[in-house]
């Protein structure tokens, strides 16, 4: 199977990919054509279908399907130019080659990620966090395997998790660099800030938006998953819980991305700090390390992030 990472300008391509996407367009001239986005476990790649004759069979969003086609770059993206296409048959495809996961073990990940909970000193906190990812197994089990998004960053499976402990790490050092910070107030939120993506994205390989992500959104869907934990603590404090609250409400720090309040305390503001950092962080690192450099060391131009982003090559 040739993978999606090491797919060439200018090559042929023949083999399985399941269809993320498919919609119907029309060109300029009022001809019908297919835009697809196909992915295997190294990547996504847009794919269009210009000519829909006897070489292109039904097919639908969310099948695996066989293309014949050719790879081509347009505006310094590849993109696949697609001739034939059919529906793959049961046998032909290995389901794990389509589902992206993280390098690293998860169960290693988890082990690191559920160790802060002994570091924290409120007993009502530690409380509410064990019964959240220690005795819920089933949540626990989702965490692991969940992506941290649809397509901006540790969009994959284990990607949450992977990007849950780099916050948690990241707000653990900052908590010692800075008077006025309750850092059981922070570990605690930063551990939570997402974990409402369980349930705001369905599994691989669609890791799509599931109804409850798109009315409720993670941030909320979180906040009452935590709400709820909190009702079960007898004398669990209303100023604490409050606290706790703020911090996931308003860790996207700006009302445009999303957080009904903006950080209002120093462990909110933080917390904002550290997931905004290591979402663009990894964004940076994934498009350094799946692109090849189109001039020299110039990657190209990240949509998200809004600008040309060089690899350092300085020896």
């Amino acid at each position: 199977m040739k993978f999606i990472s090491d797919f060439k300008e200018g090559e042929t391509i023949v083999g399985h990919y399941f269809c993320k996407k498919k919609d119907t367009l029309k060109t300029r001239a009022g001809k019908n054509y297919f835009s697809l986005k196909l992915q295997d476990k190294t990547g996504v790649i847009e794919g269009k279908v210009w000519e829909l004759n006897n070489d292109i069979q039904n097919f639908d969003e969310g099948d695996f399907i066989k293309i014949d086609g050719a790879i081509l770059s347009y505006q310094n993206t590849l993109q696949a130019n697609i001739r034939r296409v059919r529906k793959s048959l049961e046998g032909e495809f290995e389901p794990e080659d389509y589902m992206p996961a993280t390098e690293r073990d998860v169960n290693d990940l988890f082990a690191d990620f559920t160790a802060f909970i002994g570091t924290i000193e409120n007993a009502f906190i530690k409380q509410m966090l064990e019964s959240i990812f220690v005795q819920n197994e089933q949540l626990a089990a989702d965490f692991k395997k969940s992506s941290a998004a649809k397509t901006m960053h540790h969009c994959y499976m284990g990607g949450l998790l992977e990007h849950s402990l780099s916050v948690v790490q990241i707000c653990d050092f900052l908590s010692t660099r800075y008077k006025h910070v309750n850092r059981d107030i922070l570990i605690a939120s930063a551990m939570l800030h997402d974990v409402g993506k369980i349930k705001e994205l369905s599994a691989f390989p669609m890791n799509d938006y599931t109804d409850d992500g798109q009315l409720l959104g993670h941030i909320i869907i979180g906040v009452q998953l935590m709400s709820d934990e909190i009702t079960k603590i007898d004398g669990f404090p209303d100023r604490l819980a409050s606290m706790l609250k703020h911090c996931m409400l308003s860790h996207h720090g700006i009302l445009e991305y999303g957080s009904p309040k903006v950080p209002q305390t120093i462990e909110a503001f933080i917390l904002h700090c550290a997931d905004d950092s290591d979402a663009k962080i990894k964004a940076f690192e994934d498009f350094i390390g799946t692109n090849e450099p189109n001039n020299g060391s110039w990657m190209g131009y990240h949509k998200m992030l809004q600008r040309n982003i060089r690899k350092t090559d300085v020896k």
